[in-house]
């Protein structure tokens, strides 16, 4: 591991342009109130909150193709419950969905197996994605910029990002200040460009107190891979064709494992195979192909993506070809080795890329998986020990400056190899289970930089981290990015000192859950007030811990569940006594009035007269 910062040199104050106006290679210096960099889903959810709470935001992906790994493949999304499903992922699938209805119809099979518009195809979430950009006349989007510096000043203990330096693709240079800056790239290179602290690597066990951390610190870092789209109907698939400096003996190994029978099949789910090809599948008989979980064949190579966190483009570009000429020899050795026994390869063969995906890049994903690089040292350190269980109780610890939820626990596809590429190991690989957590604000608030935010490589460490690399998440960590900026600019005050409570109070009006509550969901007419007792830990102690913590409601499918047991608020359950005084004494700690709050006789009741006592006492000190 390592621990990282540097600093760049102050740029010179910058012109204000139109908000609205597309900036071209010819133009110089631009701004916005709020610069979101990285066009991931995280960068996309804060852009819109940031816009759509009045902000002029730019936001600046240095690709041709905005959504991340959203519309790079993994379109079978990480998430545990569909009440999970909250705030700006939430609207986000939602209209994913509202396009397969409106394209296919409400009686399709494309609606049925997107899955509430969890599971898309990439061309459909982009296009989504793309829809949802543009019907803001306040956010401007920039595409093909790439960030090579920033500037910043410093006084008074604090410092303040006053401007980044980007470049496009025809090799000119584009200055751009903002009020607030978002750094929302899943490598952190805008923070890391402005001087914050960074780490890579894991830490060790005692650092954190964390089961799942190594003895000892080191260097090593969850593997990537690319998500291929791909498809057995042979009326969409394309033929892969062999990549550049492919070398057979580079699989042959593989051979063995074929013959004895370790290997089942070529694509399967979720184990005894090669390919993982995700279950249920996509719309329209497509598949998101993935890393298989303790595999013998391994489609993630930790150890080649050492370079990548803080690489060049020139670095990140080898590692990309490195990882593409592996993914795509091993199939297409599996497909047309003649030492592949017959029936794998021709199982093997069945298979293609989806003719409709990645249409400009030989239907192959644009990015590649990047499931861990920078992590930034911030306010507060995300760690295991979040995710653990509240004592007593069937929650998660209490964070009483939550700004959103997870419900997917801690998982990481190894940070190293051990014995032959093919039926070896990979080591520092976990799986744990836990109940669904709540986030907390300094997780994305650096120490010292006053004007800048991190949703993208926030502060966690290694096993935090492995909880928080979700794409649901990411577009929640974003969200909550993105109304925090807003919360900054219109009380004139740095990112460090925005109240948590008005974050949380726009999040809850935007259907943006900070405690997972399976009964009460985003339109419930209740959710802002049981959100808003939730954030002052009413919710926790309901239930005692009788099981195993982390116990999940029935499997759906996949790794898809049902609600977990025990989470409801349960609203028209009678208020008994020991949990009534519990309450008035919350009630009374947080500042809320009690009046008519005795005389509640159900949860409900009590829950919406405290929320009303609460809002009416904040009305008139406004």
């Amino acid at each position: 591991m390592f621990f990282h910062r540097f600093w760049s040199a102050t740029l010179a104050a910058f012109m204000l342009v139109l908000p609205n106006a597309r900036i071209s290679a010819a133009d110089v210096p631009v701004s916005a109130e709020v610069v979101v960099y990285g066009g991931t889903p995280a960068g996309i959810a804060a852009a819109l909150a940031s816009a759509e709470s009045g902000d002029r935001v730019l936001l600046i992906e240095p690709t041709r193709h905005i959504g991340g790994l959203v519309t790079s493949g993994l379109s079978h999304t990480d998430f545990r419950t569909y009440e999970g499903l909250t705030g700006a992922f939430l609207a986000f699938s939602r209209r994913v969905e509202a396009d397969y209805r409106k394209n296919y119809g409400a009686d399709s099979p494309q609606v049925r197996d997107c899955e509430r518009g969890t599971q898309a195809e990439p061309h459909v979430n982009e296009r989504v994605f793309e829809q949802m950009l543009a019907e803001h006349s306040r956010l401007s989007l920039q595409k093909g910029w790439r960030l090579v510096r920033a500037a910043r000043e410093s006084g008074a203990g604090q410092a303040r990002l006053t401007g980044a330096v980007f470049v496009d693709a025809d090799g000119a240079e584009h200055e751009v200040s903002a009020r607030i800056f978002i750094d929302a790239t899943y490598e952190g290179d805008l923070m890391a460009a402005a001087g914050v602290p960074w780490r890579t690597g894991r830490e060790g066990r005692a650092e954190y107190g964390e089961s799942l951390a190594p003895e000892t610190a080191d260097h090593q870092l969850q593997a990537y891979n690319f998500r291929v789209i791909m498809t057995p109907d042979p009326n969409r698939r394309v033929a892969v064709s062999k990549p550049d400096g492919y070398r057979r003996e580079d699989f042959v190994e593989v051979l063995p494992l074929l013959r004895d029978g370790r290997i089942k099949r070529i694509f399967g789910y979720p184990s005894g195979c090669i390919f993982k090809a995700h279950t249920p599948p996509l719309p329209n008989d497509t598949y998101d192909i993935n890393d298989v979980s303790a595999g013998l064949v391994r489609l993630s190579m930790p150890g080649e993506n050492l370079a990548w966190p803080n690489g060049s483009l020139e670095d990140r570009t080898r590692i990309f070809a490195v990882h593409r000429r592996y993914h795509v020899g091993l199939l297409w050795f599996l497909q047309h080795d003649p030492e592949v026994p017959e029936n794998f390869r021709e199982e093997a063969q069945q298979w293609g890329w989806c003719r409709e995906q990645f249409t400009d890049n030989d239907h192959f994903p644009w990015q590649l998986y990047v499931r861990e690089a920078r992590r930034m040292v911030g306010l507060r350190v995300f760690t295991e020990r979040d995710t653990d269980a509240a004592p007593g109780d069937v929650r998660s610890v209490f964070q009483p400056d939550s700004i959103a939820m997870g419900d997917y626990g801690p998982n990481c596809h190894g940070t190293a190899h051990t014995g032959p590429r093919f039926g070896g190991r990979h080591i520092g690989e976990f799986y744990k289970r836990v109940a669904p957590y709540q986030i907390p604000y300094g997780t994305l608030v650096p120490r010292e930089i006053d004007n800048l935010l991190v949703p993208g490589a926030c502060s966690a460490s290694h096993v935090g981290f492995c909880a928080l690399r979700l794409e649901p998440i990411w577009m929640s960590l974003g969200e909550a990015a993105g109304i925090a900026a807003h919360q900054a600019l219109a009380k004139d005050v740095p990112v460090q000192n925005v109240p948590i409570g008005d974050i949380r109070r726009q999040l809850h009006r935007r259907g943006a859950a900070t405690l997972y509550v399976s009964d009460v969901l985003p339109g419930h007419p209740d959710f802002e007030a049981v959100q808003w007792w939730g954030s002052l830990g009413g919710l926790h102690g309901l239930t005692p811990l009788t099981g195993d913590y982390g116990q999940r409601g029935k499997n759906i499918i996949g790794q898809y569940y049902e609600a977990f047991p025990n989470h409801a608020v349960e609203l028209d359950r009678e208020l008994d006594r020991r949990l009534l005084t519990r309450w008035l004494e919350l009630a009374k700690a947080s500042g809320v009035s009690i009046d008519g709050l005795a005389e509640a006789k159900t949860r409900g009741q009590f829950i919406r007269q405290a929320a009303m006592n609460h809002n009416q006492s904040a009305s008139r000190s406004e």
